[in-house]
């Protein structure tokens, strides 16, 4: 791929910036990146081909975007901040297969999208997130059940650790539970500070969501089993006795916790952080039958 004329090029990105006296908003948590190699790695391992539509969010001044629009079959690109719409219309106006949508991404139905651009079928989502709204936007599109291939995104390096790792670990929590319940966690690169601009204060890395094609366990009520796990996290340190006992999420008396915890099979002083996704589906199970 010819880099010369990409915005991933630093130089590029400077002359952009210059050009439409952009001002980085705090408020958006504006980082982009300006390194080619993260940039076709994330693509790649997103897995993008002529047949997919792509999901952009946050596409900053466009740098993604146009590899993005190279690989893909149709790209929409989702930015919130209004000043960046020129810049986008003048950085993407060598590609027809892109449409960009100046809105909050929390407010933008995805599933309608799914259904008029791509018949239906799952679409792939990549993202440089803002890394305060990294977990609302990643939980959004996995509860709302949209059709999603993977999700490919750039994050701060402890939230892709947490997403990924399991019970006894430091990161394990209510997180890590919730990506693996709907999807399989891949870390794809590792990205220092200045692979960015302006350069972020903490590492970040890449990692690939892959939706499981059928969820790992059998859960009666997805909902309860959710208010359990962050009852559990909430008060960590608790026994899982208390923590759900002391939670106003869960409506059931401590003897009812109690005999569930028993029946799962576990000591009655357990801690909730030394459950696994499926024991969390069991207790939740055997809580609906006994209430």
């Amino acid at each position: 791929m010819d880099h010369s004329n990409k915005l991933a090029n630093p130089q590029n990105t400077i002359e952009a910036i210059k050009k439409y006296n952009f001002v980085f908003q705090k408020k958006f948590g504006q980082n982009f990146l300006i390194d080619t190699h993260v940039l076709e790695k994330i693509v790649t391992s997103a897995g993008v081909t002529k047949d997919d539509l792509v999901l952009e969010i946050g596409p900053g001044i466009g740098s993604m975007t146009q590899y993005l629009c190279e690989c893909a079959r149709e790209v929409i690109a989702v930015e919130i901040d209004t000043a960046l719409i020129p810049i986008l219309q003048d950085t993407l106006s060598d590609y027809d297969n892109v449409t960009v949508i100046n809105k909050d991404i929390l407010k933008v139905d995805i599933n309608q999208l799914a259904i008029e651009k791509n018949g239906g079928k799952p679409i792939k989502v990549v993202a440089n997130l803002p890394y305060y709204i990294t977990t609302p936007i990643i939980m959004g599109l996995f509860e709302s059940h949209v059709p999603i291939d993977n999700i490919t995104v750039m994050v701060q390096k402890e939230v892709a650790d947490r997403m990924q790792v399991g019970p006894g670990t430091k990161d394990y929590g209510a997180l890590s539970l919730a990506v693996q319940y709907y999807a399989e966690p891949y870390i794809v690169a590792n990205v220092p500070p200045n692979c960015f601009m302006p350069r972020p204060n903490v590492g970040s890395a890449v990692i690939r969501l892959t939706t499981h094609k059928e969820i790992p366990v059998q859960v009666e009520d997805e909902k309860l089993m959710f208010r359990l796990i962050r009852a559990s996290f909430n008060q960590r340190r608790k026994t899982l006795v208390n923590g759900l006992n002391n939670s106003p999420e869960i409506h059931v008396s401590k003897e009812v916790i109690a005999q569930a915890i028993e029946e799962l099979g576990v000591s009655p002083t357990i801690r909730g952080e030394a459950l696994d996704l499926e024991q969390f589906a069991r207790l939740s199970n055997i809580i609906s039958r006994l209430s």
